[in-house]
């Protein structure tokens, strides 16, 4: 299943594994990362500075920093989660490391970068980023295990610019903006 628009979106199982995997061959140090914030509202991020634990709250874990130096090829990173029964929401995010330092605008427009999720039973869900705006951060994709009735995965494709990131709060400001 492909999410091709913002806002579309497909039900989940976060009881089992799931696995996203972000791919690029554009030249350009993308890097994936989750937010996420838990149902009492502590929020918390898996990046390739603190790649997480799949064995320990919040149950997450990231690959190696692919792509580093805008190298192109084919460059992969990949995240684990391990069940997200205390977690209300997780943001999956895509920046240019080398454009979010400078504080410029990153080339997502111009590249090829492909977010899946996929559960432990191999059932696939593809999202494509969708938006015209320019930015340096993309939040792509959020799993929302807010509601009672299931889990969603979600197009979010939404775009901000950052000079530096220090703090997680820039992050969460890009995700106020969704807008469908």
């Amino acid at each position: 299943m492909e999410l091709k628009q913002k806002g579309e979106n497909a039900l989940i199982d976060v009881s089992k594994p799931l696995t996203v995997t972000m791919k690029w061959t554009t030249a350009a140090d993308f890097d994936l990362a989750g937010a996420y914030e838990t149902k009492d509202g502590k929020q918390g991020l898996v990046y390739f500075g603190d790649k997480g634990d799949l064995k320990k709250f919040p149950y997450m874990s990231l690959s190696e920093d692919k792509g580093v130096g805008d190298t192109g090829g084919d460059n992969e990173e990949v995240m684990h989660i391990n069940g997200l029964s205390d977690v209300s929401h997780v943001w999956i995010f895509c920046w240019d490391y080398g454009m979010v330092q400078k504080g410029k605008s990153a080339r997502f427009k111009d590249s090829d970068v492909k977010l899946s999720i996929t559960d432990d039973a191999g059932s696939k869900i593809s999202v494509e980023i969708d938006t015209g705006e320019s930015g340096n951060v993309c939040c792509i994709a959020t799993i929302d295990n807010s509601s009672s009735e299931g889990a969603k995965f979600i197009n979010y494709s939404q775009v901000g610019t950052l000079s530096g990131l220090k703090r997680l709060e820039q992050l969460m400001d890009i995700v106020r903006q969704f807008v469908i």
